[in-house]
């Protein structure tokens, strides 16, 4: 004799409907170490910013691209370029995957996204300027800058002039209230650099100073400038 089997009651299927996640789940996610999908980093640009080509009396500001993989590994492997900052000593194949990432780096629509330019002198790669997108609100728009120059070429304003012409394309395009650099303590060529450019220093926590420009003190440097 068998056993009789219990009759078997079928669950109706349900819908599959996707539900945003909770305020409290999204506060965690915000504070992994990871980077965020663009739906989690809030507001946008009213349109989205695309890399220039920027030409100064000197210097040619284009994206990077693969072939200047030699220049870049030899300018990221620069013992005073590396001295202040948080870049570890790359092999070339590290090197060339480095690059490949800024290449990719062309546009700024959202807080966090990230634009890095080559800088050229006579053809040659001798640097690099980048804007990070901080803060998107236009009433508050922040960018922060970065730039750096190799040792053979240091000395003759070329850093000057390509921070220069970023800091004009924040101001102008980008349509930045404020501009800040953050840097090295120690890195007092930097730092002056940066004073010529008319930023204000607002914070030195002993290991970084943190300096502001607005662009209304932008705009008067620059007039300042053309007057002379």
């Amino acid at each position: 004799m068998t056993r009789a089997l219990a009759p078997t009651h079928r669950v109706p299927a349900q819908p599959l409907v996707w539900r945003r996640p909770s305020s409290q789940l999204i506060d965690l996610l915000r504070r992994l170490p990871l980077r965020r999908p663009r739906w989690m980093r809030g507001l946008r640009l009213e349109r989205v910013v695309t890399a220039p080509r920027i030409e100064t009396p000197r210097l040619k500001l284009r994206p990077h691209r693969s072939a200047d993989a030699s220049a870049w590994y030899a300018l990221q492997s620069d013992p005073n370029v590396l001295r202040y900052l948080p870049w570890p000593p790359r092999s070339r194949r590290a090197s060339r995957r480095h690059l490949r990432h800024r290449t990719r780096h062309i546009r700024l629509e959202q807080a966090g996204d990230f634009m890095a330019l080559a800088v050229e002198l006579d053809g040659r790669l001798i640097g690099d300027v980048s804007l990070h997108l901080r803060e998107v609100d236009p009433r508050g728009r922040r960018a922060e800058i970065g730039w750096l120059i190799g040792t053979e070429w240091a000395g003759h304003g070329y850093a000057t002039e390509a921070a220069r012409a970023m800091l004009q394309f924040a101001f102008d395009t980008l349509e930045a209230r404020y501009v800040t650099a953050v840097m090295d303590s120690g890195n007092e060529r930097s730092h002056l650099l940066a004073r010529r450019l008319g930023f204000l220093d607002i914070a030195d926590t002993g290991g970084e100073r943190t300096l502001l420009l607005s662009r209304e003190q932008f705009r008067r440097s620059s007039q300042r400038r053309d007057s002379l």
